[in-house]
């Protein structure tokens, strides 16, 4: 099979963790900046959630700490883990019952979580060693 021409395959490897990377942290970035910290508290605690407000900025700042430790290619396996754990409760409490597509309706599906899923468990897989 004829390597593809732009780009090696341990060169994509990098490339992805580093965009994958960079998408958790301005996700987190922007929930600060825009002040939707306590919006997306407040609907943690209509579901039942205690201490929302602490569970939200626990997983903004896992989102910010985690994203730059990915990004350096540390601890990739252990970050991806928990990135795709909390994407799996996102799906479960919020996304599941909005449908597939991000864009449908308005609404926000679940499509999007499991495309990052599936993108973290290729950058789970890829030895770091090898690839850096």
């Amino acid at each position: 099979m004829k390597k593809f021409p732009f780009i090696t395959l341990n060169n994509a490897l990098v490339l992805l963790r580093v965009v994958v990377a960079i998408l958790f942290i301005a996700h987190a970035v922007v929930h600060i900046s825009n002040g939707t910290i306590n919006q997306f508290a407040g609907f943690l605690a209509e579901k039942g959630f205690i201490m929302s407000t602490a569970t939200v900025w626990a997983i903004t700042l896992f989102e910010i700490m985690g994203g730059l430790t990915m990004l350096l290619g540390y601890f990739t396996k252990w970050i991806a883990l928990g990135f795709i754990l909390m994407l799996l409760i996102g799906i479960a409490i919020i996304h599941a019952q909005l449908g597939w597509f991000v864009g449908e309706h308005g609404t926000g599906g679940m499509e999007y979580s499991v495309a990052l899923i599936f993108a973290l468990i290729v950058i789970a897989a890829a030895d770091n060693k090898e690839i850096d």
